[in-house]
C-alpha cells in the first residue's frame, strides 16, 4: 500500500517513520436497522491531505462525526494519534478541528466577534489572543473585514471565517465536511491554497469533498460508497487506466452495485 511505500522512503533518506495519525480498525456504525458505515479499515498519515470522495448517501459525514468524535463506532475502533475516540475522547477533542457542512457561526456578529468567542471557549488570552486573531484572520484573508457582521460575508468568506474559528486552538487534525460545497471557483481555490499552506505548516487534513478537481490535489483518496470503503489510495492510482478520476469512480462504483444486484444483498 501507499503508506508503506512512504515509510520505506522516509526510513532510507533516513527520517523517523511517523505514525499514521489517523487508524480505523474494522469502524462500524448502525442506525437501528441502517448501516452508515461497515467496517471501515484505514488510516490516515500525519502531515498529508487525505480527501474522502464518493456518492451521495454513502456514510461520509457519518465517518467524518465518527473520527471526530461526535459519533461512536457501533462496532471496531478508531484511533487518533494512538487515543481512542471512545476512551480517549477528551484527549482526542484536544487534537482534532471539526468543521461541519453547516459551521456554526452568529450571523450578527462580525467576524471579530466570532473569532473572539471561540477564542472564549478556548481559554485563549492576553498577547497570544492577539497573535492568533491576527495571524488566522490575516492567513485567511479577512482582517480587511473584522467588523463585518457574518451574516453579511459572501459564502466563500464564511467558510474562510469558520476554518479561522476551527483553527484557533491549532489542532493537528483538520476534519472537513465538505467545506466548499456552493462556493464560487476563485473562493474555493483560495480555500485549497489555504489547506496546502497548512499541510506545508505539519498540519494533517482529512477532507469530504463533491469535487473532484479538489480530490486530485490530495495526497491520498478513501473512495466510499454504500458505506463501504473501496479503495484507499492516491489520485493517480485510483484514475489508473481511466481517462479522468470521475471515470474511475464511477467504474469502482458501478462494479460494487453490480455485485451487490448480483450476490441479492444490499451493502
Amino acid at each position: 500500500m501507499c503508506g508503506s511505500n512512504n515509510q520505506k522512503t522516509a526510513e532510507a533518506a533516513g527520517q523517523p517513520h511517523r505514525p499514521p495519525l489517523v487508524a480505523l480498525q474494522e469502524a462500524s456504525k448502525k442506525f437501528g436497522a441502517l448501516t452508515a458505515v461497515a467496517g471501515a479499515s484505514f488510516h490516515v498519515e500525519a502531515g498529508t491531505i487525505t480527501g474522502l470522495v464518493g456518492s451521495d448517501g454513502a456514510g461520509k459525514t457519518t465517518l467524518l462525526r465518527m473520527i471526530a468524535t461526535m459519533a461512536p463506532p457501533t462496532a471496531g475502533r478508531i484511533l487518533v494519534d494512538g487515543h481512542d475516540v471512545v476512551a480517549g475522547k477528551a484527549k482526542v477533542k484536544q487534537i482534532i478541528g471539526y468543521m461541519p457542512q453547516r459551521f456554526g457561526l452568529y450571523p450578527d456578529l462580525t467576524v471579530s466577534e466570532n473569532f473572539d468567542f471561540f477564542m472564549d471557549i478556548y481559554g485563549i488570552r492576553g498577547e497570544e489572543r492577539r497573535r492568533r486573531g491576527d495571524h488566522y484572520l490575516g492567513f485567511s484573508n479577512l482582517l480587511p473585514f473584522r467588523d463585518r457582521k457574518a451574516g453579511d460575508l459572501s459564502g466563500g468568506m464564511k467558510q474562510k471565517l469558520g476554518l479561522a474559528c476551527v483553527l484557533v486552538h491549532q489542532p493537528d487534525l483538520l476534519i472537513l465536511d465538505e467545506p466548499t460545497n456552493g462556493v464560487d471557483p476563485v473562493s474555493r481555490q483560495e480555500f485549497w491554497d489555504i489547506l496546502v499552506e497548512m499541510k506545508q505548516d505539519g498540519m494533517t487534513v482529512f477532507i469530504a469533498t463533491a469535487y473532484l478537481d479538489e480530490g486530485e490535489k490530495c495526497d491520498r483518496l478513501v473512495l466510499m460508497h454504500n458505506a463501504h470503503i473501496l479503495s484507499v489510495a492516491t489520485p493517480r492510482q485510483i484514475q489508473a487506466a481511466f481517462p479522468d478520476l470521475e471515470t474511475a469512480m464511477i467504474d469502482r462504483i458501478q462494479a460494487m452495485d453490480a455485485a451487490t444486484t448480483k450476490d441479492g444483498f444490499e451493502a
